[in-house]
């Protein structure tokens, strides 16, 4: 611990009264430690993940944390806040704040010491230190861990790394051999913990509910899924097991080795805020006999456990699954689009459009030729492209009901594009697959055949009966209702177009890259594997409204600077090369921090260049780029001159609506440039 935090990043009397410029106070020590290169860029990382889920937590603690490329070594910074922070807990502001800062490809072994402090944060003893500390050597050493805790070695949490699995109750039970101490047998609960980040609430949650257990008189086994490692239960303490409990923002891996046992399904912040909560619902279930409806499925259906702080999606409504699970789809078919979309062109670039049709590189490949360059370029990228609807299927199959649905969905994928049923085609073999195989994993089988159902027995049925479907039920229906698509995208002019523009425009700005964004996203990519021109249309629409909310903001920081924070400013700066880079999630710290002004007036520009570039008739090639793309856009003065008019709709709604308050933001940092207090006129 102690490369990463010295007393030189801890300050004991926090001035900041927001997040924000608390995040930037503890960010500038930081850069004075020459542990972050780029201020602007870092902050810019941390709000993004605070917009994700506050980083509050109950007794008065905040950990806003993130990975970011702008850091170059794993650092925490501490401050202490007499007046506290809200950071979005449920019982009020934090007065401990730790900034956790981690490189993108940090070390296990700096991980293992970060996450180690989160477990940490939930001893009581430990918190107090901290509020009692006078001297900031004296609690960077604290937090080093230099001064030894005052429980019995066993139950020192923090001297163990998070990816232990074994969590030892008070009677000193042995997890991994099953050895009591004590001769009545406990009450045994084993956990799995996760968050999206894996860096904090993981551990915190791990330790939270080991904590509870002990209290309780349970032994409670606990396997962390965080970015330290990830190091499976013992087998033979799951089987030992008589309840499970998930603790997870994401998917939970390997979800079938605890089939059979009763289940409770929460969102990671339960885990820390709830543990006995959880434990005593663990033991209900277990007294009335209630299992996993799908003991087979590594999708297990959960119980109703879960809060609003984050949940497992199998006990959501059923919208939130299949919005969960079509997300899952498009996450993994984004690399495919971006990686083949852009090498497509590029070719175009050196080549032009003839290049679509040249002879295959294997055959004909002359080094000094610029147009063997371009379709080499093109191939590849055409090569990248066909598996965007087979990956598109697999993954929401995979999303519904894990690995054993990946086969049937890739099957049912690839049939997508052979029946010409495109990207409706893909869309449906995903859902088909994953409800397939969820209906496979439900049949009762014996014990002997368990071990050969996920690799052998599911994928084989699943397929033959997702490839039946899609042949010869759904698949020519579907190419038909794609066909009909693509001719009303062909046929689209006047009010049609600026409609269909309009709508594109409000879904890309409306979650600015959250579910909506991404439904439009795709709809636009799924065109670009057999373009058209009124694919290319919607590529264009897309893709200029989701410049839009980055650029708007930006410039609405520059020319009315006072009515934003410092942070934001600043922010905006940064929101300038996001926008025009096609970044959407460049303005998400601005509508995190006013979501009633900002997400309005983006939406309203969003539309007004999602209109304009479907009126002018402007076509794009490439599904991602931004400005950098410009050659390859039909119509390219009339589509800047579409964005250009949606951001300066959006900045003049978003100042006019800010100005509309009686005073703007002030007090440390967030005053007007000269640090006094600004006055606006209502």
């Amino acid at each position: 611990m102690s490369e990463l935090i010295t007393a030189e990043l801890v300050d004991l009397d926090l001035s900041a009264t927001t997040k924000d410029a608390a995040a930037r106070s503890l960010a500038e020590r930081m850069v004075a430690a020459h542990r972050v290169t780029d201020l602007d860029g870092f902050l810019a990382d941390v709000a993004a993940r605070e917009a994700q889920m506050p980083t509050g937590l109950d007794g008065g603690i905040g950990i806003p944390h993130c990975r970011s490329e702008h850091v170059n070594a794993p650092t925490l910074a501490f401050g202490r806040s007499g007046a506290g922070i809200d950071f979005g807990a449920a019982d009020g502001p934090a007065d401990l704040i730790f900034l956790i800062a981690a490189p993108a490809g940090a070390d296990d072994d700096h991980l293992t010491i970060l996450s180690g402090l989160a477990r940490r944060l939930m001893d009581p003893e430990f918190t107090a230190a901290l509020r009692a500390g006078t001297d900031p050597r004296a609690v960077a050493a604290l937090v080093r861990g230099e001064e030894p805790p005052e429980e019995p070695e066993q139950e020192r949490v923090e001297a163990r790394k998070p990816e232990q699995v074994r969590e030892q109750t008070e009677t000193g039970t042995e997890a991994a051999g099953g050895t009591e101490a004590a001769e009545s047998v406990p009450f045994r609960i084993v956990a799995v913990t996760s968050c999206p980040t894996g860096i904090a609430h993981t551990y915190m949650a791990a330790e939270s509910l080991a904590a509870a257990g002990r209290a309780e008189g349970v032994e409670v086994t606990v396997e962390t899924q965080g970015s330290a490692g990830f190091k499976k239960l013992d087998p033979a303490v799951v089987a030992a097991a008589d309840a499970v409990i998930w603790a997870h923002d994401v998917e939970v891996r390997e979800k079938s080795r605890f089939r059979g046992k009763p289940l409770v399904d929460v969102g990671v912040k339960a885990g820390i805020n709830r543990p006995a909560e959880l434990i005593a619902e663990a033991r209900r279930k277990a007294e009335r006999g209630e299992i996993a409806t799908a003991p087979d499925s590594d999708k297990a259906s959960g119980s109703g456990a879960g809060d609003g702080d984050g949940s497992g999606a199998d006990h959501a409504h059923f919208g939130v699954r299949l919005r969960t699970y079509l997300m899952s789809g498009v996450s993994y078919m984004v690399p495919f689009v971006a990686a083949g979309g852009l090498l497509i062109a590029l070719s175009f670039a050196i080549g032009g459009y003839e290049i679509a049709s040249a002879k295959s590189v294997a055959d004909h490949f002359v080094w000094g030729e610029a147009d063997s360059w371009a379709a080499l370029l093109n191939q590849i990228g055409s090569a990248a492209f066909g598996f965007l609807v087979p990956v598109l299927a697999g993954y929401i199959a995979y999303g519904m009901a894990d690995r054993p649905a990946l086969v049937p969905g890739f099957v049912g994928g690839a049939i997508a594009l052979t029946v010409n049923a495109g990207f409706l085609g893909g869309l449906v073999a995903g859902l088909l697959a994953g409800a397939v195989v969820m209906a496979i994993q439900r049949v009762p089988v014996h014990a002997t055949l368990r071990g050969i159902m996920p690799v052998l027995v599911i994928p084989l049925i699943a397929s033959a009966v997702v490839g039946f479907l899609m042949f010869i039920v759904v698949g020519k229906p579907i190419a038909s209702l794609q066909n009909a698509l693509t001719d009303w995208l062909n046929g689209l002019s006047g009010s049609n177009a600026v409609i269909l523009g309009v709508v594109l425009g409000l879904m890309m700005c409306f979650d600015m890259g959250g579910p909506l964004n991404k439904v439009a996203y795709a709809f636009a990519v799924g065109g670009l594997a057999d373009p058209t021109p009124g694919s290319l249309k919607v590529m264009a629409a897309v893709m200029a409204a989701g410049m839009v909310p980055p650029l708007a903001m930006a410039l609405a920081t520059t020319v009315r600077k006072r009515l934003f924070t410092k942070t934001e400013r600043e922010n905006g700066r940064a929101a300038w090369v996001l926008g025009a880079s096609f970044i959407t999630e460049g303005a998400i710290p601005f509508a995190a921090a006013d979501p009633l002004r900002v997400i309005p007036s983006v939406m309203a520009g969003g539309a007004v260049t999602g209109a304009l570039s479907m009126a002018f008739g402007a076509t794009l090639r490439a599904p991602h780029g931004g400005v950098f793309v410009v050659p390859l856009i039909g119509e390219p003065f009339l589509y800047l001159l579409a964005i250009a008019a949606g951001t300066l709709v959006a900045t003049a709604l978003v100042v006019l609506l800010k100005g509309a308050r009686r005073t703007a933001p002030e007090a440390s940092g967030d005053a007007g440039a000269d640090g006094s207090r600004v006055t606006v006129a209502a």
